[in-house]
């Protein structure tokens, strides 16, 4: 009997969201729909040239890993998550999310060094297109201090969450907890997380898959940037060379599933998108959760791509705690 159904490692982050124009992100110079790592003086001057818009700006524990653990834990799965905060009120703030959404952690972020907890400015557009603005703080210090050999080994799976790969030592971390992973026959999952970071850092994320990873998870751009194609098709069967199955996600279209033997097609439900932060990290925790519970990928996907059109309909990268029980219920009763 496993303790912990999803053993996670990411970055933890503070998010703060703010709705902004088109001409604002012109007016910034900020790269619009995908993750820019900045620094804490790139990102304070976008803090205070969005001043006027802060009012509307909302608050809330994440990071792509921390989203996926929390989204899994509030469907019913036993989660563990690692990550790195500093010694300031963000990182308690941090730990207090995480312990009210039934994740538990290493003891060691009871004991958080000085530093910065790291922050993320998500800039929503009308069209519902995030564009995320970084300062990593203290998480770009992750490293194999903060994994938990004991955890691991009460897990059944492990999910990598794909921005560890811009961190030296958190990428070294990824690539251990998954070979200790392996060698104890937990199952491995990775996220691709970001087009920027599979166009930067292509070869650090395939160090961080080894030879191959139990699923992969990855959006359309994402895919067809790990695969150098613009086929969606081909990227699809070049992504069998590192994974023993896939999800990848499609947006609007849905979802192509491999589970290692056959391909399918599974569509999404019809939402007015409002806020895409966090859609692929919700699917991923839905999946997950589906899989745990011997869902066939089909039932799971479903589940993931209502979960997700959900999350795109509201702003904020996550559900509140009851919205996912009655994802299930729906699913329950399909």
């Amino acid at each position: 009997m496993h303790q912990y159904d999803l053993y996670g490692i990411g970055a933890a982050l503070l998010d703060t969201e703010i709705e902004v124009t088109d001409s604002d992100l012109a007016s910034l110079g900020v790269d619009k729909g995908v993750m820019t790592l900045v620094d804490d003086v790139r990102q304070q001057q976008l803090v205070d040239d969005l001043r006027n818009h802060m009012v509307t700006a909302s608050h809330a524990c994440g990071g792509s890993g921390a989203n996926t653990v929390i989204a899994a834990s509030y469907f019913g799965l036993g989660t563990f998550y690692s990550c790195k905060v500093a010694d300031d009120d963000n990182g308690d703030f941090y730990r207090d999310n995480l312990a009210a959404a039934g994740v538990d952690y290493p003891k060691a972020l009871h004991n958080a060094d000085a530093g910065t907890t790291g922050k993320c400015l998500v800039l929503i557009t009308p069209d519902a297109e995030r564009s995320m603005n970084t300062y990593l703080g203290i998480s770009a210090e992750l490293s194999m201090a903060e994994l938990d050999s004991e955890a691991l080994s009460q897990s059944r799976w492990i999910y990598l969450e794909g921005y560890l790969v811009s961190s030296p030592t958190g990428r070294a971390a990824a690539i251990a907890l998954r070979k200790q992973a392996e060698a104890s026959g937990v199952k491995t999952a990775l996220s691709l997380s970001d087009p920027m970071m599979v166009q930067l850092f292509h070869d650090g994320l395939k160090e961080m898959i080894g030879d191959s990873v139990d699923l992969l998870f990855c959006n359309r751009d994402e895919a067809l940037k790990f695969c150098d194609t613009d086929s969606i098709d081909q990227a699809a069967k070049a992504l069998r060379n590192h994974c023993r199955s896939f999800a990848i996600t499609l947006g609007a279209d849905g979802a192509l599933l491999w589970d290692g033997e056959q391909e399918y097609r599974v569509a999404a439900p019809k939402v007015k998108a409002i806020d895409t932060n966090g859609a692929g990290d919700m699917f991923a925790g839905a999946f997950l959760y589906g899989i745990n519970r011997e869902m066939g990928f089909i039932e799971a996907g479903e589940l993931a791509c209502r979960a997700a059109a959900q999350v795109v309909s509201q702003y904020g990268p996550r559900l509140r705690p009851e919205q996912h029980k009655e994802l299930l219920a729906q699913t329950a009763n399909a």
